[in-house]
């Protein structure tokens, strides 16, 4: 059977929309693989997903856009041959830096061979009392553990995406001036978004009596700060391993606490099998407080490739803040 008798029984079982996808991975219509299309512009690489909808908001149809990580977060993300690949042919690299993927950067720069390629660390761009002390640890495969200096969850603050931004599109008119006035409408644009997304979350949030509550692991410093919340807490000093019961002993008695007590528990989805919230909800309830609950904040560290667009950050932060809305009162 000649290969497009193949393809037009494939269109009959899987349906056209199927198999426009599988050509679009064939011929480097991915935005997390395959070869990059033929077309002029910067080619730019990110690290996880946020960074892809801050650079492609602002790069349009005059750069190309590739997402590195996608299922697997910077804490735990070891690249693959092919993911290297994709700077071989890169102009740029824009990570977050700060401890957080810039290990993950160089080992994949080292292994790629292109002596043009920019590596651009946002959170190194960004100014230095705009930036909260860190405090929660990270495992990196490769390098064991890093204790950061500087909290690089930057991104859960629309405030902080929008001086990300702002980086991104100078470096891209200073790499292809010939269509920087591009780069200033679309940037112009996405960060009217972005403000929006910050005062939309604020109206939804106004009136709440109690905005105090404990989050999974210490990475809503600026989502906090954005929101006017109050994060007291964390249930673990390092994504993925459970408290120890000194830690939980701490947590329940902060929680718990007759004059301000704190009924809402973040918990991620990306640690869907951790057990520290349900027991820390069902110790609350155990002594007296009123209705804790289980909130799912999203870090925004992992994507499915099919769910990643341009509009996936202002989607997931929406969603972010009328969970905790919904929850609070």
């Amino acid at each position: 059977m000649s290969r497009g008798h193949i393809w037009l029984k494939a269109a009959g079982v899987m349906g056209v929309g199927v198999l426009l996808a599988l050509v679009m991975l064939g011929c480097g219509g991915s935005k997390t693989t395959g070869e990059w299309p033929e077309k002029p512009g910067p080619k730019i690489v990110v690290s996880f997903a946020p960074l892809y909808c801050l650079a492609a908001n602002v790069a349009g149809d005059d750069a190309t856009v590739k997402n590195v990580m996608t299922t697997t977060g910077p804490h735990d993300f070891n690249p693959t041959a092919d993911e290297v690949k994709l700077l071989s042919k890169a102009d740029f690299f824009f990570i977050i830096g700060l401890g957080l993927d810039e290990d993950t950067a160089k080992k994949m720069k080292d292994g790629a061979n292109n002596s043009n390629l920019k590596v651009v660390e946002l959170g190194e761009k960004l100014p230095a009392d705009k930036l909260c002390e860190g405090k929660c640890e990270h495992d990196h495969g490769h390098d064991g553990k890093h204790d950061h200096g500087k909290d690089p969850h930057i991104w859960l603050s629309p405030d902080h995406a929008i001086l990300m931004v702002n980086v991104i599109r100078d470096e891209l008119k200073a790499a292809d001036p010939a269509h920087a006035a591009g780069y200033d409408a679309r940037a112009a644009d996405y960060i009217k978004k972005l403000a929006a997304l910050k005062e939309d979350g604020l109206a939804q949030l106004k009136g709440k009596e109690n905005k105090r509550l404990v989050s999974f692991h210490d990475s809503l410093a600026y989502f906090e700060q954005a929101y006017d919340l109050k994060v007291m807490g964390v249930l673990t000093q390092k994504p993925g391993e459970e408290p120890d019961e000194k830690q939980m002993k701490k947590l329940i008695r902060l929680c718990a606490d007759e004059q301000h007590p704190i009924r809402v528990i973040a918990v991620e989805p990306q640690y869907s099998t951790s057990t520290s919230g349900a027991t820390l909800k069902k110790e609350l309830i155990n002594r007296g407080v009123k209705d804790p609950v289980l909130v799912e904040i999203d870090p925004l560290e992992t994507v499915r490739p099919d769910e990643l667009t341009p509009d996936w950050y202002e989607k997931k932060m929406r969603a972010n803040v009328k969970a905790l809305a919904d929850a609070m009162k």
